[in-house]
């Protein structure tokens, strides 16, 4: 590479400043040179991550797109409902686009998507992490040798944790289906997107089945008050906010989830945003409506078949995948494959190292660096296959996860229509 690929940012929240920072990492590669940000806090904090010259730090990404080309690429990491309008802006402008999952939210807008980097000849990444971590490199790399023969079944289980739920889905950003998207859309299409990836294809059939059963106001517990900073029953909830965000506070743990609630890493800062914030609410008093557990069946062009389940109802843990081939089985835990062999009737454990946690928190066991690797390789290379994250691939994805969810409330079975 002869030069640095420049990005610009749309959206410096968590996942977007969680991007960019791969840049600073690795400065030869990429640089940020552009930001739009609305919050002043996080747009000026970012723009002194980022050492942006005067006027490169702009609080709607209208301004910026209007500046005309200002950088090679952009990543696109405005919430979920606001990815349609600068997506199709900058696509026009020739940008490549790293784009924050869910690329949208339905299948009109995830076509319009498609239909205008195709135009446009540009890169599209979309931020299916979990497909660039060496966990799912090792893991596919056994299915494809053929070593468990063919696949006829797989589990798989996404364990959200309590205190995720809690924190995203319940007082969260992403609590109501209607301010932003539903529970398998927001949490859950990474999954649908790994299971894709993994067995080579999209199901053709699926069905599902889940609800909201525990964070209702009739399960709130006597004496609990609407805020966790006035409750009296607040030191025997495992949902408390106050313990929750005060504890990572006090152990200097400012990333995600603290860095969401506040941006001042002060007690000060933390007591006035669970006093006057959405965080501080209590868990069975909120306007949440997502499910808190759902699982998904389905089948596939193959004849296999698999099942997918969310909860919250779990410590905070990676994935587990249970995958059933007529020569063994395959299992893993995030950090461990075990495959166990029919014929010699004997098991091996193939470790794979320390990446962190499955998680936003632990840079997604490595699939956030391998994201941004992977986009800025294409980018600077003009090989969009350099992406496993792709606009068709990542169409078809979608699809699924939308018919999934109409199922869901229909009570059907769907087919998946690419």
């Amino acid at each position: 590479m002869s030069s640095a690929v420049t990005l610009a940012v749309v959206g410096a929240g968590d996942r977007g400043a969680a991007h960019a920072r791969w840049a600073l990492a690795h400065p030869e590669r990429a640089r940020v040179v552009a930001v739009a940000e609305p919050r002043a806090v996080r747009r000026e904090r970012f723009a002194t991550h980022h050492a942006l010259v005067a006027g490169a730090a702009v609080g709607d990404w209208r301004e910026l797109a209007a500046r005309g080309r200002v950088a090679d690429a952009v990543l696109v990491c405005t919430l979920d409902r606001e990815h349609l309008e600068p997506v199709l802006a900058f696509a026009a402008l020739g940008y490549h686009i790293m784009l924050e999952k869910p690329m949208a939210l339905t299948e009109d807008e995830c076509r319009r998507i498609v239909a205008a980097v195709e135009e446009a000849g540009v890169v599209l990444a979309v931020g299916h992490v979990l497909r660039y971590t060496p966990y799912t490199r090792a893991l596919k790399g056994v299915v494809d040798s053929g070593r468990i023969g063919e696949v006829v079944s797989v589990q798989h289980l996404e364990p959200v944790g309590f205190w995720h739920q809690a924190h995203s889905f319940v007082r969260g950003n992403w609590r109501r289906a209607d301010e932003a998207t539903s529970m398998l859309m927001a949490k859950s299409c990474h999954d649908l997107d790994w299971l894709q990836y993994v067995l080579g294809g999209p199901p053709v059939r699926v069905s599902s089945f889940g609800r909201l059963s525990h964070f209702r106001p009739e399960n709130r517990p006597a004496g609990a008050a609407d805020r966790c900073l006035d409750c009296a029953v607040e030191t025997g909830c495992p949902y408390s906010a106050k313990r929750e965000y005060g504890e990572r506070l006090a152990r200097g743990r400012h990333g995600w989830p603290l860095s969401v609630v506040i941006d001042e890493f002060t007690p000060q800062a933390l007591e006035t945003a669970l006093r006057e914030g959405p965080y501080g609410r209590c868990v069975y008093a909120c306007d949440n409506d997502v499910v808190d557990h759902q699982v998904v069946a389905m089948e596939f062009d193959s004849g296999a078949t698999a099942t997918f389940t969310m909860t919250a109802f779990t410590e905070q843990a990676d994935r587990q995948t249970r995958i059933f081939g007529t020569l063994g089985e395959l299992r893993g835990d995030g950090r461990t494959l075990r495959v166990y062999d029919f014929l010699s009737r004997t098991e091996e454990a193939i470790g794979l190292g320390p990446e962190g946690a499955m998680d936003a928190a632990g840079g997604h066991g490595g699939g956030d660096a391998g994201l941004m690797d992977a986009f800025v390789r294409a980018v600077a290379t003009a090989d969009p296959g350099a992406v496993r994250s792709g606009p068709r691939e990542s169409l078809i994805s979608h699809l699924t996860v939308l018919a999934a969810e109409r199922a869901r409330r229909a009570r059907t079975v769907e087919t998946v229509r690419p």
